[in-house]
């Protein structure tokens, strides 16, 4: 369990106070100049050896994305732009740092930005979030007035501005060429790499995007050291982490913990256990909705972090958990997440703008019981021929909650369509 004193995010609830005066009484803003001066190299190594990866769902590594940035500028200026698009369902972490910790995340600009050579950063926010882009336009505001923005930003001789740029509430627009071609004013569509961005992103210049958290807990390991920073989770799956738990717990929350933390440790903790007790846990989604759900007994002893969900089937993604009981009709939870992913495909590539809405009708179908039994693994074979033929992510987020409803209650699909043929529908009505 974690100890306060190793929190990183120390306003997460908004307990306390969220201004500039606030943030600083609780360390933040603290020798960022000394920082600065330690140079791009030093930085950019400490990020390597915390062993942080990135917390917006792929967990690459932090310090490696921000070395692939060029050392010498060739004319063309450098960018950050940070990933505030936060829309994968069952996901609001980042969310708690924007509206109740907004100078972590400013003073991660700054130091992260210096680090690749940028003067400039771009935050990107969703277009729901307006509470959050006020709170995050104050706290920038303020960060101007007191000099710790602009010309000579925090005394440490880099001039670094940071604009917050509000996006319009689509989801493709959190996947980062996307989000790029969204902050240059075009429609959100996925971009072919390479080019990777960091070498032609944002106007064609370097680029490197990172999540909210994996910029907001700069400041904090380099100035407790990337050791400290290192010293929680498995090797591999370092740090703190933020997570989000929804769904059937008595007490849903964000919080912030190790790590590797085990996940009945997590919802016993800190969500006072399952609604009904252990017995009553059917399924859970580990890192939002992307992800494929692990049935209740396989995730009982699981470890919350990279490795350990990969080995379960399924990966920590954005650490939001969803908890779902034996109340639930998971067909139909996965039906509502293929409508989503319906809903959000850009169209530009075939398999994804033709099989999500191919795969959601399938689903509607399987929710009533109307399909036939071989039309499972027809789904099945379907949700592979999208898996990893389609520019960006979104195909494969498409068809992983299909693929892991299938392999984990086939039978309770086929009970399904075997009670509407034999007419006893009514007792397990999924109306």
């Amino acid at each position: 369990m974690l100890k306060d004193q190793d929190r990183i995010f120390t306003n997460l609830y908004g307990m306390h106070d969220r201004t500039l005066k606030g943030a600083q009484m609780r360390g933040h803003w603290d020798g960022t100049a000394g920082i600065i001066e330690k140079g791009r190299d030093w930085i950019v190594q400490q990020m390597k050896d915390s062993g942080l990866r990135g917390r917006g769902g792929a967990g690459f590594p932090t310090g490696l994305k921000w070395s692939f940035m060029p050392k010498e500028s060739d004319g063309r200026p450098a960018y950050l732009v940070v990933n505030a698009d936060e829309s994968e369902p069952g996901t609001c972490k980042d969310r708690e740092i924007m509206r109740h910790d907004p100078h972590t995340l400013i003073e991660g600009c700054l130091i992260a930005s210096f680090a690749m050579n940028a003067h400039t950063c771009y935050i990107y926010i969703r277009g729901e979030y307006i509470r959050e882009r006020e709170a995050l336009q104050a706290a920038i505001d303020e960060a101007y007035d007191a000099g710790l923005l602009g010309k000579n930003a925090a005394g440490s001789g880099w001039d670094f501005d940071l604009f917050l740029h509000h996006g319009a509430g689509a989801y493709i627009c959190g996947e980062e060429t996307a989000l790029i071609e969204s902050l240059e004013g075009k429609k959100g569509m996925p971009r072919m790499k390479p080019p990777f961005p960091a070498g032609a992103g944002l106007y064609g210049c370097p680029t490197t995007v990172n999540n909210v958290e994996s910029i907001a807990v700069v400041p904090t390991i380099l100035r407790r050291g990337a050791d400290w920073f290192s010293s929680f989770g498995r090797p591999n799956n370092a740090g703190t982490k933020l997570f989000g738990i929804s769904g059937h717990v008595n007490n849903p929350c964000v919080v912030e913990e190790a790590m590797s933390i085990s996940f009945e440790e997590l919802i016993d903790k800190h969500c006072g256990g399952i609604r009904g007790g252990w017995d009553n846990l059917k399924a859970v989604i580990p890192g939002g909705s992307s992800v494929p759900c692990v049935t209740g007994e396989n995730m009982r002893d699981a470890i919350m972090d990279f490795d350990a969900l990969k080995e379960k089937g399924s990966s920590l993604g954005t650490a939001a958990v969803i908890v779902m009981d034996k109340q639930t009709d998971i067909i139909k939870a996965i039906w509502r997440l293929s409508k989503f992913y319906k809903h959000e495909s850009c169209g530009q590539c075939t398999p994804c703008r033709e099989g999500t809405g191919w795969m959601m009708r399938v689903m509607d179908r399987l929710v009533k019981g109307e399909a036939e039994v071989e039309e499972i693994d027809m789904l099945l074979s379907v949700t592979k021929q999208v898996e990893g033929h389609t520019i960006c992510a979104l195909g494969d987020a498409a068809a992983w909650p299909i693929q892991g409803l299938i392999k984990n209650f086939r039978e309770e699909i086929e009970d399904r369509i075997k009670a509407k043929r034999t007419g006893r529908m009514g007792a397990m009505a999924a109306e």
